[in-house]
C-alpha cells in the first residue's frame, strides 16, 4: 500500500517540479527583458575615428585657446583620466572632465603659457574597443614637446590576449551546452543513459558563465590600458552600466532562467512546451553576443545583428551536435538506433552549415564592404583565412554525409568517428580565428572613408633581435600621414626606448631619405607627422636605441597611395 500510494504521488509532484522549472524560467526571462527595457539607448556606429580637432594636429595658434575639441566619426564614450593635455612644462593643462556629446569631445584647458602642448586621448566606440592617439599644437611657437608619462594608449598585450582566450572559452561553452541540449530533447535513445551528456552540457553552462563574468572584468583594464588587476569599482561600475556590461548581465541572467528547464531534460524527456521556452531561452541569449560586439556597430545594425545570432546559433548546433556524436552517440548507440539518427542529423547539420554559409556571407560582405579591404586588412585576411578552414570542413562534412546516404555510417560507426573529429579539430581552429576576429578593427573601418576622402591604414611588426616594433601608418596615402610607433620585448612586454630615429625614402622617385620627428608619447611609444609627396613603395627606417650602447635598425616597406 506504503508503495501504492508513492507511485500515485509521482506523478504530481513531477508536474509540479515542471511548473516551477518554467515558472523560474518565465521570471528569469522578464527580469532580463526589464533589464533590455532600462537600459540605455546607444546609437549604432563603427570603430570611431577622429576626423578633426581644433586646434588642428601640428598647428600653430597665435593665442592659448580655452578648450581643445575633438571631433569622431561616430559616437563615443569617455575613459576616466585618459583624455589629457600636457602643457610645455609637462604639467597638466586640462582643467576639469572632458564632456562628450554624441561624436564631440570637449576638453576645457588653461593654455596660456607659450609652447608646444600635447594631447593625448582614449575613448570607447560604440563596438565596445578602445580607440586611442596623441597629436601636438603649439601656442606662439613651437617648443620641445612634453611627455606624458600618465596614461598607455594601447591596451595592455596580455589583456588583449587574455580578451580573446574568454571569448574562444564562450564558444566552447556555447555548443557544449546546445549540443547535448538538442540532441537530448530530440534525437537521444530512452534506453541510454543521460548522465554523460548532462555532465557535458553543465561544463558548457559552467564556461559560459565563467566567460561572460571574465568577459566584464577584462573589459576594464582592456579600455583604460591597465593590467589584468587593474580593476576600480568605478571602472566595474562604468562597463556595468554601458551596452556591452547590459548584453553580457542579460546573458547570465538568460543561462540562470534556462538552468530552471536544462535540470529535467537533462533526467528524462520533456513535454514540448518547455522545450520551446528553452529554444526561447537560447534565441535571445544568441543575440546579446552581436548585441556586445561589432555587429551592433555596424552600417546595417539591424541586419548585422540577426545574421551574427543565426551565424553563432548555426555554428552551435553544429559544432555541438558533432561533439555529442563522436562522444556518445557513435560509441553507445547500437546499429538500429543510428540507422534512425544520422538521417535526422545530417538534415539537420545540412540545414545548419547552409545557414552559417548565408549568415556569414551577409556579415562579410557588411563588415568587408570591399574586395580591397578583403586582402589589404588584417580583418579581412583573418576572414579569408576562415573561409579557407571552413571549406575543409565542409569537405570532411560531405565525405560524413555520404557515408550516412549509402547507409555505411551505422555499420562503420568507427569510419564515422574518425571523419567527425577531423571536422571538430578543424573547427577549433575556425572558432579561434573568430575569437581574434571579433577583437579586429572591421576591414570596412580600417579601410573606411572619412570625410568623403578614402583613407587606408598600413600596420606591420618588425623584428630585430633587441626588440619587436609595431608600426602603424594613417592614412598610408599621399599627404600627411601619422605615424605611430610601439616597442616590445621579446616576451611581448613594454620595452623602454631611449632614443628614436626614423627615416622615409622613395628611390623610384629619387626622394632621399627624409627625417620623421618622433615624439615620445611614453617609454614605449612615440608618434610623428609627415608629408608623403607622392604615392609608391616607401622606404621607412627606424633605429631604436634601447639603451646607452644597444641599438637595432629595422625597415619596412610601405605602400603610398
Amino acid at each position: 500500500m506504503v508503495m501504492t500510494a508513492a507511485v500515485r504521488r509521482r506523478p504530481g509532484a513531477a508536474a509540479d517540479r515542471r511548473w516551477a522549472a518554467r515558472l523560474g524560467a518565465v521570471a528569469g526571462l522578464l527580469v532580463t527583458l526589464v533589464g533590455l527595457l532600462l537600459a540605455p539607448a546607444t546609437p549604432a556606429s563603427a570603430h570611431a575615428v577622429l576626423v578633426s580637432s581644433s586646434p588642428t594636429a601640428s598647428s600653430v595658434v597665435p593665442s592659448g585657446p580655452s578648450e581643445v575639441v575633438l571631433t569622431f566619426s561616430e559616437g563615443v564614450r569617455k575613459v576616466p583620466g585618459k583624455i589629457r593635455v600636457i602643457a610645455p612644462d609637462a604639467s597638466r593643462a586640462d582643467r576639469g572632465e572632458p564632456t562628450v556629446k554624441g561624436t564631440v569631445v570637449t576638453i576645457p584647458v588653461d593654455s596660456s603659457a607659450r609652447g608646444t602642448y600635447l594631447v593625448s586621448y582614449r575613448v570607447i566606440s560604440a563596438d565596445s574597443h578602445p580607440v586611442s592617439g596623441a597629436f601636438t599644437f603649439s601656442v606662439g611657437a613651437p617648443s620641445a614637446p612634453p611627455t606624458d608619462t600618465g596614461t598607455e594608449t594601447r591596451a595592455n598585450p596580455v589583456v588583449e590576449n587574455a580578451v580573446k582566450v574568454a571569448k574562444y572559452v564562450g564558444y566552447v561553452g556555447l555548443l557544449l551546452l546546445v549540443g547535448p541540449a538538442l540532441v537530448l530533447a530530440a534525437l537521444w535513445p530512452r534506453r541510454l543513459s543521460r548522465r554523460g551528456p548532462a555532465r557535458l552540457a553543465w561544463s558548457g553552462l559552467g564556461l559560459l558563465v565563467l566567460a561572460a563574468l571574465a568577459d566584464l572584468w577584462l573589459q576594464v583594464p582592456y579600455t583604460n590600458g591597465g593590467g589584468l588587476f587593474d580593476v576600480t569599482g568605478a571602472g566595474l561600475g562604468d562597463v556595468l552600466g554601458s551596452a556591452y556590461g547590459m548584453a553580457h548581465l542579460v546573458r547570465l541572467g538568460l543561462l540562470a532562467a534556462a538552468a530552471f528547464l536544462l535540470r529535467p531534460l537533462f533526467a528524462r524527456p520533456v513535454g514540448r512546451t518547455d522545450g520551446i521556452i528553452l529554444a526561447v531561452l537560447g534565441g535571445a541569449a544568441l543575440f546579446t553576443w552581436p548585441l556586445a560586439g561589432h555587429p551592433a556597430a555596424s552600417p546595417a545594425p539591424a541586419v548585422s545583428v540577426v545574421v551574427d545570432a543565426v551565424h553563432l546559433g548555426s555554428m552551435a548546433v553544429w559544432l555541438g551536435g558533432l561533439v555529442m556524436l563522436a562522444v556518445f552517440l557513435l560509441r553507445r548507440a547500437d546499429e538500429r538506433e543510428l540507422d534512425a539518427i544520422l538521417p535526422i542529423w545530417s538534415r539537420w547539420a545540412a540545414l545548419a552549415v547552409a545557414a552559417l554559409l548565408l549568415a556569414g556571407t551577409v556579415q562579410g560582405l557588411i563588415e568587408v564592404a570591399t574586395p580591397k579591404a578583403l586582402v589589404n586588412t588584417t580583418y579581412g585576411q583573418l576572414l579569408l583565412a576562415k573561409i579557407g578552414l571552413f571549406v575543409l570542413v565542409i569537405a570532411v562534412a560531405a565525405y560524413s554525409r555520404s557515408l550516412v546516404r549509402r547507409r555505411r555510417a551505422a555499420g562503420r560507426p568507427g569510419l564515422m568517428r574518425r571523419a567527425v573529429l577531423v571536422e571538430l579539430l578543424i573547427t577549433a581552429v575556425v572558432l579561434g580565428v573568430s575569437a581574434n576576429l571579433v577583437q579586429t578593427t572591421p576591414a570596412r573601418t580600417a579601410s573606411a572613408e572619412v570625410g568623403g576622402t578614402p583613407t587606408g591604414f598600413f600596420s606591420t611588426t618588425l623584428t630585430s633581435p633587441l626588440y619587436s616594433l609595431q608600426v602603424e601608418l594613417d592614412p598610408a596615402e599621399r599627404g600627411n600621414n601619422s605615424l605611430h610607433l610601439y616597442a616590445y620585448t621579446k616576451d611581448n612586454r613594454p620595452q623602454p626606448v631611449k632614443e628614436w630615429k626614423a627615416t622615409a625614402a622613395l628611390p623610384s622617385a629619387g626622394i632621399e631619405p627624409i627625417e620623421i620627428p618622433l615624439l615620445p608619447l611614453t617609454d614605449n611609444h612615440a608618434t610623428g607627422e609627415i608629408n608623403l609627396p607622392a604615392s609608391g613603395q616607401w622606404q621607412l627606417r627606424f633605429t631604436v636605441r634601447t639603451s646607452d650602447i644597444d641599438q637595432a635598425t629595422v625597415t619596412a616597406t610601405v605602400p603610398i597611395k
